[in-house]
């Protein structure tokens, strides 16, 4: 069957459907009223359908995405040939997050979309304002939303515990992740201690984010005072 064939104009005789009835004048059902908040002069004038569907799934279906628009086209062409159409390819970053639908949705700024989406980034940036906040994406941590000054090697350090939640690290594992370059002197086990100090300092009265593992090392775990950001809905590469 080719890929069109679904699309065929719908069949006057189609034996699932049930007829009409007819109505008299008398008992005819009156027609739907219009919204009380649309004007008169107002009318339908056209409508737009949202395909959720990227080239993998289209190509999985065995079709392609100018395939299904190209009939789409056709049937609409049978079906009524004055209509007018426009087509328009919704482009996303590659690792979008959500369903399809909502992507294209709001690549488009379907208004629904565009206002969920608002108030999604407004509930973020009032979350922002208590607590601790590490933007991956950015390489910046936010504490009450005030910009943290921390330094590349201490950011490092608290990104490499936040990326491994729940297990710990031991000293040597830091050192060696974090102190790779030949540029870099390489501490002792003991020196770690010294960075986790001054980044606890800096993280104030959110220091216990940071969790000693006596004789082992350090771990972090699930805070219900710290958001972590990773950027287009998509973890770091690195993260476990």
């Amino acid at each position: 069957m080719s890929n069109t064939a679904l699309l065929e104009r719908p069949s006057t005789r189609a034996p699932h459907l049930r007829p009409v009835p007819r109505f008299v004048e008398s008992d005819a059902p009156a027609a739907p009223a219009a919204p009380a908040d649309l004007p008169a002069t107002r009318s339908p004038r056209g409508f737009a359908l949202y395909v959720g569907l990227d080239e993998i799934k289209a190509a999985e279906a065995g079709v392609s995405l100018p395939l299904l628009v190209d009939a789409l086209r056709r049937t609409l062409a049978e079906l009524a040939p004055g209509a007018e159409t426009h087509a328009t390819v919704a482009l996303a970053p590659h690792g979008s997050g959500g369903r399809d639908l909502d992507v294209v949705r709001l690549a488009l700024q379907e208004p629904g979309a565009v206002a969920r989406a608002k108030a999604a980034t407004e509930a973020e940036q009032k979350a922002e304002d208590y607590g601790v906040t590490v933007d991956i994406s950015r390489k910046r941590v936010l504490i009450d939303g005030e910009s943290a000054a921390f330094t590349y090697k201490e950011f490092e350090l608290l990104q490499y515990l936040v990326l491994r939640e729940g297990r710990t690290i031991e000293r040597a594992e830091l050192v060696e992740a974090l102190w790779q370059s030949p540029e870099d002197e390489t501490p002792g086990e003991r020196t770690i201690d010294v960075h986790v100090r001054r980044l606890r300092a800096k993280l104030g009265r959110y220091e216990d984010i940071v969790r000693t593992v006596r004789g082992v090392g350090y771990r972090f775990d699930r805070h219900a005072d710290v958001v972590i950001r990773y950027g287009h809905g998509t973890p770091s590469p690195d993260r476990f």
